[in-house]
């Protein structure tokens, strides 16, 4: 896959508030910040939903490499 492709997919959205909120995450992490129960769970339900649909689409391209 072209490196140009790779950009253009990773400019959608739900990719943007995943990076957004792991940029968020990180920085609460390394300064020592308390992270607070509700963004805790947002976050793992956000990562949980992008990597579960990443999965969905991987799956989705085997599927079609085996017909």
């Amino acid at each position: 896959m072209k490196i140009k492709e790779r950009i253009a997919k990773l400019v959608d959205v739900k990719s943007i508030i995943t990076l957004t909120f792991t940029y968020v995450f990180a920085y609460m992490v390394i300064t020592g910040k308390d992270i607070p129960d509700y963004f805790a769970t947002t976050y793992a339900s956000i990562l949980i939903f992008y990597f579960g649909s990443q999965f969905k689409k991987s799956e989705g391209n085997d599927n079609e490499k085996r017909n």
